[in-house]
């Protein structure tokens, strides 16, 4: 999923820094938030940064990019300026933390309807395999300095 620049807001580098991947996920999920505390761990050059769904900035990537802003069923990953949503964004993030991690890439071979079927069936039932926090977290001190909005 790309889109092209609307020139009434401000560019993706304005935002952050363009060089910087961004991952913005739904805060009040158990399992979006571990995923988020994964990467935290995996990425020894501290790269990544991270929004949440529902802050005023993921919310308003939310909408630039299409997406639902009344149900955060899908993570956004923003890496060198392209897109990812679904099971395209896990594989994104993974393969831009370089090996063993880009072996997820294998998961490409899999057919997008059925990625993204796959995807589906975990974020519909993810509040009830996983759990749900009543508001966001607040953040650790290393997750904190990586926060935008």
């Amino acid at each position: 999923m790309t889109d092209l620049p609307d020139p009434n807001r401000p560019s993706q580098s304005e935002f952050f820094g363009a060089t910087q991947p961004l991952i913005v996920f739904d805060g009040v999920c158990v399992f979006c938030s571990g995923f988020v505390q994964l990467i935290v761990k995996l990425d020894r050059g501290n790269r990544f940064r991270f929004a949440t769904a529902q802050s005023p900035f993921g919310e308003a990537l939310f909408r630039k990019y299409g997406l639902a802003t009344d149900n955060y069923e899908t993570n956004l990953a923003i890496i060198d300026g392209a897109a990812f949503t679904k099971l395209d964004s896990f594989i994104a993030v993974m393969a831009a933390l370089g090996w063993p991690w880009r072996a997820a890439r294998l998961l490409l071979v899999l057919p997008r309807p059925l990625r993204d079927w796959l995807y589906d069936r975990v974020a519909k039932n993810r509040y009830a395999l996983f759990g749900r926090k009543d508001s966001c977290e607040i953040p650790s001190a290393e997750l904190r300095q990586r926060l935008i909005g």
